[in-house]
């Protein structure tokens, strides 16, 4: 793979083909040049990076799924494959890492379930030593990731519009389901992608099949789920076919980012301070079609959309102080074949 400069700026792209992309970006223009890119098996449409910066995983989405780690090569970002082991199930769409780095959890679309693979002092996957089958009407796992107190993991499920609440074991390397904690949302609502607030006990939900996102209050002595109330993702009116996916709060946890396939927009909210309440600011045209993953880059200065069906990257400038989006003249964007999810170094 060719090599990168800056750690800070270097941006990992994965895709439905079978290829992670490196692409750098410059902090002051927003300019992105691809510098190299890997061999990573069919489909490794989504990435997690691990706390230590040294290991990245993907996923390779297939009907028999499975996980690679790669090592990151300090000086240069370059990604050289570890190992691999099954994911447990069909088309694994979403990884994390949990905070302390010693355990990776995936979501098994099709498979309709979640499991924890144990991590290795050279980051390498473990076999999975938990496996929890979702219940419901056509589970299909389609998120998961640890609370901020790392207790807990939470998993959304577009097919059983549940959002899950799990124990993360880390001794005893397991996901013990609390039942009386999960949300059970909006019939139809399709829950896909969730986000943390940084201060306040809340999580955000983007709901892929009714246009909204969710608001939950989370107990996190208990481990336990509340829901609020929701929001469009979509202007008043609107009408068209459109499917929410990924959900990103800034750091300051004054804005929700909610990226909108079909209508083609990043719906950008404000927050308020001490309740958390959303109201719709802005929905931006990203500028290409099927925005999959988004990110914001660590100076927050930037925001970057995957158009997938467009193989496009993006490139939003963003006001840091009241989160608003505006498009860079001349456009910043870089051809990237059916990209998928973003991940800074």
């Amino acid at each position: 793979m060719t090599e990168a400069r800056t750690d800070p700026d270097l941006l990992y792209v994965g895709t439905y083909t079978e290829s992670i992309y490196l692409v750098r970006i410059d902090r002051r223009s927003g300019e992105l040049l691809r510098i190299g890119s890997v061999n990573a098996g069919a489909n490794p449409s989504f990435l997690s990076i691990h706390p230590n910066g040294r290991v990245l995983y993907a996923v390779n989405e297939l009907d028999k799924g499975a996980l690679v780690a790669f090592a990151i090569e300090s000086a240069t970002g370059a990604l050289t494959r570890l190992y691999e082991q099954p994911s447990q199930g069909g088309a694994p769409c979403y990884v994390s890492v949990d905070r302390s780095g010693r355990a990776l959890l995936v979501a098994n679309y099709a498979g309709g379930n979640v499991a924890l693979l144990p991590i290795e002092a050279n980051g390498a996957l473990a076999p999975a030593t938990s496996v929890v089958q979702h219940t419901g009407k056509g589970p299909h796992a389609h998120c998961i990731l640890p609370d901020p107190s790392n207790r807990f993991a939470l998993a959304a499920d577009l097919g059983a519009d549940r959002v899950f609440v799990y124990h993360l074991d880390l001794e005893g390397r397991s996901l013990r389901h609390i039942e009386e904690g999960d949300a059970v949302m909006r019939p139809g609502a399709g829950p896909r992608h969730l986000a943390f607030h940084p201060t306040l006990r809340l999580v955000f939900v983007a709901n892929e099949l009714d246009s909204t996102v969710a608001t939950l209050r989370f107990d996190a002595e208990l481990g336990k789920l509340s829901p609020l109330n929701t929001s469009s993702t979509v202007p008043a009116g609107w009408t068209g076919t459109n499917y929410p996916a990924d959900i990103h709060v800034a750091s300051s946890g004054r804005t929700l980012y909610v990226s909108n396939r079909g209508h083609n927009s990043i719906a950008v909210f404000s927050v308020a301070e001490t309740t958390g309440a959303l109201a719709l600011e802005q929905t931006v045209s990203t500028e290409g079609d099927w925005p999959r993953n988004f990110s914001l880059d660590p100076s927050g200065r930037w925001l970057l959309v995957a158009n997938q069906r467009s193989d496009s990257v993006v490139v939003f400038g963003r006001d840091p102080e009241n989160g608003r989006l505006t498009p860079t003249r001349p456009p910043q964007r870089i051809a990237i074949p059916r990209p998928v999810c973003l991940r800074f170094a």
